[in-house]
């Protein structure tokens, strides 16, 4: 894991230090690494969306002066104040001025594959191998109330993004069956996605010193060549000492772990034991790994459904600088040819260095 952190921290280059400002406090020497993973084997199934996992590290709280050139690209669609009006309207921060900012790396890869395994040739009706990994650019503005996150991806489809070798590896290790069909898989294309997602800050409130109620609301879209999306949700939360951010404890295109501006409460309560509970909607009008790759004209045997739902629940545990939760999904069918709606677990880990 170390590794990894250096990694992702060094394709930023060197990080100045700077005079911190009065308006919110910034946080130089932290940042979050956060490792996800998405299997239908929680489930008891290995079908479908049957494997995902992303590695993903974001900075403590920055000035732009100190963000990386790729993510300073990014900030016209972050709602500041020198982003695009159009944005900023939407985006609506009260002072978009005064937030402070965080810039992120992420390495994800998502596998499919149909229900029967033996097969060499794509069993009809079910759904096409399909694989993708890519290398995410982010970059995040926030203030005491909202978040706002921009995430670029290149990203692989096809037999370059070495879905079939990991999910190869996995099953070999659990002496499961190994699938016979990827050389069925979609076809191998660069792809290219933009994503934007702003998070809304709800705090229901304590019933006491230790316990408390909050969630956010969140609204999004994606543009690109791996998938064209546009969400709605939100999250809500209730336990014991919660863990102050806006965090998603699910696999998603902009999961990264979300510190508060202000959050001092991580050296106030050593430890947090909470449960949780979202929805969210999709509208859908891509999706490579159903419609197949935008530029390679190839058939897929499956039938992308435009609109899909999903709800989740989980339990989430820290203690001191590491936390751990689990979050299962029921979701409902995301082409007309599956048999039924998907269900999947998803366990993160992260860790504040």
């Amino acid at each position: 894991m170390a590794r990894w952190l250096i990694w992702l921290t060094g394709l930023s280059g060197l990080i100045m230090p700077v005079h911190a400002s009065n308006d919110v406090p910034f946080d130089f020497g932290s940042g979050y690494l956060t490792f996800y993973l998405d299997n239908d084997l929680f489930g008891n199934r290995d079908q479908d969306y049957t494997n995902g996992a992303r590695l993903s590290w974001i900075s403590g709280n920055r000035k732009m002066s100190d963000i990386g050139s790729i993510q300073r690209l990014l900030r016209p669609l972050t709602g500041d104040h020198q982003s695009f009006k159009s944005i900023q309207q939407f985006t609506r921060f009260e002072k978009p001025n005064e937030v402070a900012y965080n810039y992120g790396f992420s390495v994800t890869q998502l596998m499919f594959t149909p229900e029967e395994f033996a097969s060499r040739v794509q069993p009809a009706g079910q759904r096409r191998y399909a694989g993708w990994t890519a290398l995410g650019f982010s970059l995040h503005a926030k203030d005491r109330k909202k978040l706002n996150t921009v995430e670029f991806l290149i990203g692989i489809t096809g037999k370059y993004s070495f879905a079939e070798d990991a999910q190869n590896f996995i099953h070999d290790v659990r002496n499961i069956d190994e699938f016979r069909g990827w050389d069925n898989q979609i076809p191998t294309e660069v792809t290219a996605d933009l994503s934007f997602l702003q998070r809304r800050r709800i705090a229901f409130g304590s019933f006491s010193e230790i316990v408390s109620f909050d969630g956010f609301t969140e609204w999004g879209a994606r543009l690109g060549t791996f998938r064209t999306t546009a969400q709605m949700g939100g999250m809500v939360r209730y336990g014991l000492y919660l863990p102050t951010d806006f965090s998603d404890p699910r696999l998603s295109e902009t999961a990264y772990t979300h510190k508060f501006v202000d959050a001092d409460f991580h050296e106030a309560h050593p430890w947090s034991l909470y449960v949780l509970s979202g929805c969210r909607g999709y509208a859908i009008a891509h999706d490579a790994t159903l419609d197949g790759p935008l530029f390679s004209g190839f058939s897929t045997g499956n039938t992308r459904e435009p609109f899909v739902g999903e709800v989740y629940a989980g339990i989430g545990w820290r203690l001191r600088a590491m936390e751990i939760s689990y979050a299962h999904t029921w979701r409902t069918e995301e082409y007309q040819e599956q048999p039924g709606d998907a269900n999947f677990g998803t366990v993160s880990v992260r860790m504040q260095f």
